[in-house]
C-alpha cells in the first residue's frame, strides 16, 4: 500500500518564503496522515506562472536561492518524497529554464522530469519561458510501487491531435503503477467537467491509474479552483478535493488492485459528475479571485460606483461577499440625467448589503468644466456623446480621487457585453485596478443577480434595480437599447464571435442556432457586420481596460490577442463610443 498525500496548496507568485512555509505545513501534515509520498501542484515553488521575472536576475538569484531552502525544509520532514514544481535551470542551446517536476526526499533530489508538452495557447505562453523536456518517461519506486511522473499539459494530448508527441504514452509504455501528474490549471465554467473527461479517457486506455494534484487561488485574472482528483481505469473519477480552497487529503492506494481507499480504510464517497451549476460557479470564482487580488496587491478595501443600475450593484454584492462589508465603499455620482430612482435604489441596495453609501453631484462640475472649455481658444461647448462621456470620464476622475485619497481598490464594473461592443466610456467607467463581471454577459449578469438573491432568501439586490430597462443615464430618457440590440440577442451572437469553439457544451447549440438565423436574412447579416465591426473598432479599449476574472472559455485579455490596427469588415456610419 502506497500512501499519497495530495497536497492542493495556494502559492503566491514570488513570495518564496511564504510558498516553502505552504510546503512545510503541508509535509506536516501528510506525516501525521502516515503518507509516503506529498504531492504539490506545478510550479509550486514560484507560483504559476512567473512570466517575465523569471527574466529578472534578482528573481533568478532568488529562486536559486528558494530551491536550497526548499530542499533544507524537506530534511525536517524526511520520511517523505515530495514531489514539487519548479523551473529549473537549462545549461543547453534554447531558453534558460524548464518547467520541471522534481522529487525531493531529505535534501536531495531523487528524480527530475521536465514537462515536454508547453502551451502557447488562450492564455499561455510557456514555450516564451522554457525549453520543452525530452520524450522520455520517469518512474520511480516508492514503498514497493511504481509511480510514473508528468506536469499538466503532458497529459492532455492522449488524444494526438494538439502535438506530435504524446507523454502519457510513451509514460504508459514504461509501465508504472500509478501516474502522478502536478498542475496549475486555471479554472472556467465547465473546465473541472474537461479534465474529468481527458484524464479519464487516458487512464482507461492505458489501464493506467492516476493522481491529479491542481493549484487553487487567484492570480490577476486567472483563479485556479483546485479539484484536485484520483482516477482509476474502471470506475473514472473516485476522489475530489475540495474546490476554491486548500486541501490536503492522504490516500491509500493498492497496486494489486489499482485502487484508491481513504486512510482508515472506508470507501471513498462517490464523486458528482456534475460539480456547481454555472451560476454559483460564477460566484465561487469571482469571491476567491477578488480575495485573492486584493490580498497579493496590499489592498485592505474596494470601493465602487454605485450607479443604482444592475452591475453595479452586482459588483457591489460580490464584493461584500469577497471581503465583508465594512470593507466595501459605494458612492453614488447623480447627475442631471439621473433619475430618482438611480439614488434611492442605491441606498436600497446598500442598506440591504449593510455599507455605507457616499453621494456626490457632479453636475456642477460638469458645468463648470463646459464653461472652462468654451470661454478658453478652444471655444468648445461639449454636446452630445462628448458630453455623455465627460459625465462618465468626471464620475471616473472623483472615484479615482477617493481610491487615492483613501487607498481602496476602484473595482470597475463593466459586462462582457459592453466590452465587448465599447458600450463603455475610456478613462471613465472603465477605471479601476480589476474587473469582477467582465467576463459575464448582461444576461449573465441579471442571473447572478437574482441567484444571489434566491441563495440569501432576501432581496440583497432590490427587484427595482433588476427590473428595470438598462441604461447609461448619460442623456435624457437614454436606454441602452437605443444603440445596442436586445442583449437576449447580442449576448447569443458575441458568444460566437467571441468564444466560438470554447463555447460551454450546454450554450453552444442555442448561440450557433441564434447567429444562424442571422445569417439568412439581409437584415440579420447586416446586424452581423455592425456587431462585428463594434468588436474590431474597440479593440484599443479593451488593451487599456483593468484586468477581469476569467469565468469562461475565452476571456478578454491575455485569453484573446488581436490587433487594433487590422482591417475588419466594418460599418462606417456606427458611431464609435469613447
Amino acid at each position: 500500500m502506497l500512501n499519497i498525500a495530495l497536497a492542493q496548496i495556494n502559492p503566491t507568485i514570488g513570495d518564496f518564503a511564504g510558498n516553502i512555509a505552504l510546503h512545510l505545513d503541508a509535509a506536516r501534515k501528510a506525516r501525521l496522515d502516515g503518507a509516503d509520498l506529498v504531492v504539490f501542484p506545478e510550479l509550486s515553488l514560484t507560483g504559476y506562472y512567473p512570466a517575465d521575472l523569471l527574466d529578472d536576475d534578482d528573481f533568478q538569484q532568488r529562486l536559486d536561492a528558494a530551491l536550497r531552502d526548499l530542499m533544507a525544509a524537506s530534511r525536517e520532514v524526511d520520511s517523505l518524497y515530495w514531489v514539487i514544481g519548479a523551473p529549473t535551470r537549462h545549461a543547453g542551446v534554447g531558453k534558460r529554464y524548464r518547467n520541471s517536476l522534481l522529487v525531493i526526499k531529505n535534501g536531495e533530489v531523487v528524480l527530475d522530469y521536465h514537462k515536454q508538452l508547453l502551451p502557447t495557447y488562450n492564455v499561455f505562453d510557456e514555450r516564451r519561458h522554457f525549453e520543452p523536456g525530452p520524450d522520455v518517461a520517469r518512474v520511480l519506486r516508492i514503498a514497493g510501487v511504481s509511480v510514473g511522473f508528468m506536469v499538466c499539459e503532458d497529459g492532455w494530448n492522449d488524444d494526438g491531435r494538439d502535438y506530435a508527441v504524446n507523454p502519457f504514452q510513451r509514460l504508459a509504455d514504461a509501465a508504472p503503477d500509478l501516474v502522478v501528474s502536478i498542475n496549475a490549471s486555471p479554472s472556467h465554467v465547465g473546465k473541472r467537467e474537461q479534465r474529468h473527461a481527458v484524464f479519464t479517457a487516458a487512464c482507461r486506455r492505458h489501464g493506467l491509474p492516476l493522481v491529479y494534484v491542481n493549484q487553487v487561488g487567484g492570480h490577476d485574472q486567472l483563479v485556479y479552483d483546485g479539484a484536485s482528483f484520483a482516477v482509476e481505469p474502471v470506475r473514472g473519477v473516485v476522489f475530489e478535493s475540495s474546490r476554491f480552497q486548500q486541501d490536503v487529503t492522504t490516500l491509500g492506494f493498492d497496486p494489486h488492485t489499482a485502487r484508491f481507499s481513504p486512510r482508515g480504510g472506508r470507501d471513498l464517497p462517490p464523486v458528482a459528475t456534475q460539480g456547481l451549476s454555472p451560476l454559483a460557479f460564477y460566484r465561487r470564482q469571482i469571491v476567491l479571485g477578488l480575495r485573492d487580488y486584493a490580498r497579493r496587491c496590499g489592498f485592505a478595501r474596494v470601493v465602487v460606483g454605485c450607479s443604482g443600475g444592475i452591475d453595479s450593484a452586482l459588483t457591489l454584492a460580490l464584493a461584500v461577499e469577497a471581503l465583508g462589508a465594512h470593507r466595501v465603499a459605494a458612492i453614488t455620482m447623480p447627475s442631471r440625467y439621473s433619475s430618482t430612482g438611480s439614488v434611492s435604489d442605491s441606498a436600497q441596495l446598500c442598506a440591504n448589503l449593510g455599507i455605507p453609501l457616499e453621494t456626490c453631484p457632479i453636475q456642477d462640475i460638469v458645468q463648470q468644466v463646459g464653461q472652462t472649455m468654451s470661454h478658453s481658444t478652444l471655444q468648445l461647448t461639449p454636446a452630445g456623446l462628448a458630453l455623455e462621456n465627460l459625465q462618465a470620464r468626471v464620475r471616473g476622475t472623483l472615484l479615482m480621487t477617493y481610491s487615492n485619497t483613501h487607498g481602496h481598490l476602484l473595482l470597475t464594473t463593466g459586462n462582457k457585453s459592453e466590452i465587448a461592443v465599447g458600450y463603455c466610456t475610456l478613462y471613465g467607467d472603465t477605471n479601476g485596478g480589476l474587473g469582477l463581471i467582465g467576463d459575464l454577459f448582461k444576461t449573465e449578469v441579471f442571473a447572478l443577480s437574482r441567484h444571489l438573491n434566491e441563495c440569501a432568501g432576501r432581496e440583497l439586490i432590490p427587484s427595482a434595480i433588476i427590473d428595470k430597462p438598462p441604461s447609461a443615464e448619460l442623456a435624457p430618457d437614454q436606454r441602452d437599447t437605443d444603440s445596442l440590440p436586445p442583449y437576449e440577442l447580442l449576448d447569443e451572437v458575441l458568444k460566437v464571435l467571441i468564444e466560438g469553439d470554447r463555447l460551454a457544451e450546454w450554450e453552444r447549440a442555442r448561440a450557433r442556432s441564434t447567429y444562424e438565423d442571422l445569417r439568412r436574412t439581409d437584415e440579420g447579416r447586416a446586424l452581423l457586420r455592425r456587431i462585428k465591426g463594434m468588436i474590431a473598432r474597440n479593440e484599443y479599449k479593451r488593451r487599456q481596460a483593468p484586468p477581469i476574472i476569467q469565468l469562461r472559455g475565452r476571456a478578454f485579455g491575455s485569453g484573446r490577442q488581436v490587433p487594433i490596427a487590422a482591417m475588419h469588415d466594418q460599418d462606417p456610419g456606427w458611431k464609435r463610443l469613447t
